[in-house]
């Protein structure tokens, strides 16, 4: 059947996989005379001089603009809970986000590897700033969701094409430093979004970096369609009909997750609808990529891949942990510190600084080191640490605790954020980035949504228990209190009643945190599959079709 699916592969892609084969056997035999004419075909074209300076700043922009912007949501929650009357909808302001981008990712990757990357780089961030210009229009929570949605749609191709974008105009031993340096600065718009606002997101950062590449050129990794002749087959070259069975199945995936103990019991038709839908549709979605073999939008041959579905899990659960910490701190700080959303910005620069700087040390010592899996493994222990520390935090809990427990899960954040990704691009052809970083980044954003909407049914359902305990103290009822947000608790009470509530917020907080424990455990549980690997040796770089799925797990040779 294998052989079956992968007649289906366009005259094109089986001519480059047949040279790639002849150039590997040539070079098994030693035929270096043979092989030579081969070297200089398939020889990858990179940008160099200041061409890949500005490209590289472009992207380094972009990555950090979509951060920002991630930033400015986190710390600015608690606020648009109390404008909207939204405490219940805190879930979506994150979930909605990594659901569009989770249900556009996988076809991301299949338009990067049939149109310019350029372009579709640029097309994908207006997408990403029109979402935050309707956010930040907003008059209502729902307008607000939708927002998220649409910003999510274009953050898919966005984080897709900057790794993309590395990979094509930089030589492998240099994408490990610079994806470090990237994510790193992408980390820094985590810690100035509170200060920098939404403002300059919106209204700014289109003109920062878009002359940059407009100017410009990004080696691609092979010729490409004129795009009129692929929209021309656009449902046989994009697999369009994988795109409608895994949208479907996203959403109502979500959303059985996001009204199960919200505006639904758990046991309810319609949660267990959702959900059985949303398997149902998956099933079916995994047995149209099987059918359409090495031309699916997510090549199976791809999934079954050791580092790369090891890839895909570490991220599930990593983004997971940085997200939870992030939004639920920035409610301990804006609740029982009474901060504004810039001062829990402020609040929380231990942990992006954390982040930001073991991101970068992570990266270059990798670059230096050779080796991935030791930062993935301090990482994972480091941050579950932090999480444990920070579940401790009460009303009282002094500056100095609450900065140390920042510092300690930052620094464990840091080094798991790159390693995933260099891994991939240390294994992967340039060809293939597009579709195997979709896999990964897919999967982090069902993880982080996933995450997020589980974080607050725990907050949610603890607190209201919480303040059930202490109906006694507080004359005003629980479903007022979560009804009003984290902005307004001082308008409804003060003095003792005041101090029973937030003493319920940091119990319902810490509650949140035991997830955060688990998340980053399950990171050591995962990142061992990405294998024991040294970057520095110039290795072949592999073609993943059904017909090499049989050494998925060696380092075997296909092209140079």
């Amino acid at each position: 059947m294998a052989e079956t699916r992968s007649s289906t592969l366009d005259e094109s892609s089986k001519d480059s996989f047949d040279n790639r084969q002849k150039h590997s056997e040539a070079k098994q035999r030693g035929g270096e005379n043979s092989a030579s004419s081969d070297d200089e075909e398939l020889k990858p074209q990179y940008a160099s001089g200041l061409a890949v300076t500005l490209i590289l700043t472009s992207v380094t922009l972009a990555y950090f603009l979509f951060f920002l912007d991630l930033a400015v949501i986190s710390t600015a929650t608690p606020a648009i809970t109390s404008q909207f009357d939204s405490l219940v909808d805190v879930g979506w302001y994150g979930g909605a986000y990594q659901l569009g981008s989770a249900a556009f990712q996988p076809l991301s990757g299949k338009i990067y590897s049939r149109f310019s990357i350029k372009w579709t780089f640029l097309v994908f961030f207006v997408i990403f700033e029109l979402g935050s210009a309707i956010c930040g229009a907003a008059h209502s929570s729902t307008m607000f969701i939708i927002g998220r949605v649409i910003a999510g749609v274009g953050s898919a191709g966005v984080a897709n094409g900057a790794v993309t974008t590395i990979s094509a105009v930089l030589q492998p031993r240099k994408q490990a430093l610079f994806m470090g340096l990237n994510m790193g600065m992408g980390q820094v718009g985590l810690a100035t979004g509170p200060i920098i606002g939404g403002a300059f997101t919106t209204n700014v950062s289109w003109r920062w970096f878009s002359g940059f590449l407009l100017f410009n050129t990004i080696p691609e990794p092979k010729p490409k369609d004129p795009p009129l002749q692929i929209l021309g087959s656009a449902i046989k070259a994009l697999d369009l009909p994988g795109f409608m069975l895994i949208c479907p199945a996203v959403v109502m995936f979500l959303l059985g997750l996001q009204f199960g103990g919200n505006q639904y019991p758990w046991d309810s038709s319609v949660v267990i609808g959702l959900l059985v839908g949303a398997g149902a549709t998956f099933t079916v979605f995994i047995a149209w990529e099987w059918r359409q073999g090495d031309n699916a939008m997510v090549p199976l041959a791809m999934l079954k891949h050791r580092v790369i579905w090891s890839a895909a899990m570490t991220m599930f659960f990593s983004l997971s942990s940085v997200l939870v910490a992030d939004f639920y701190i920035a409610i301990y700080f804006q609740a029982i510190h009474d901060d504004t959303p810039v001062m829990s910005g402020i609040h929380m620069l231990p942990i992006t600084l954390g982040i930001v700087v073991f991101t970068m040390i992570s990266g270059t010592l990798i670059s230096v080191l050779g080796y991935y899996l030791p930062f993935l493994l301090a990482g994972g222990v480091i941050s579950s640490i932090g999480y444990g520390l920070l579940s401790t935090l009460s009303t009282t809990s002094p500056i100095a605790r609450w900065i140390g427990y920042q510092i300690l899960y930052g620094v464990g954040s840091g080094c798991t954020t790159a390693a995933p990704y260099i891994a991939i691009q240390s294994l992967v052809a340039s060809e293939q980035i597009p579709l195997a970083m979709a896999i990964i980044i897919f999967w982090q954003n069902i993880g982080a949504a996933t995450s997020l909407i589980a974080a607050n049914a725990i907050f949610s359902n603890s607190l209201r228990s919480e303040l059930q305990k202490r109906a006694a103290q507080i004359n005003v009822s629980p479903d007022a209190i979560l009804n009003a947000g984290v902005r307004s608790i001082r308008d409804l009470v003060s003095g003792s009643e005041l101090n029973a509530v937030l003493a319920a917020y940091a119990k319902s907080i810490d509650k949140v945190m035991y997830l955060g424990i688990a998340v980053s455990v399950a990171v050591l549980v995962f990142s061992p599959g990405l294998g024991w690997k040294d970057i520095r040796k110039v290795k072949e770089l592999q073609i993943i079709t059904d017909k090499s799925t049989g050494s998925d797990d060696k380092d075997s040779a296909v092209i140079g």
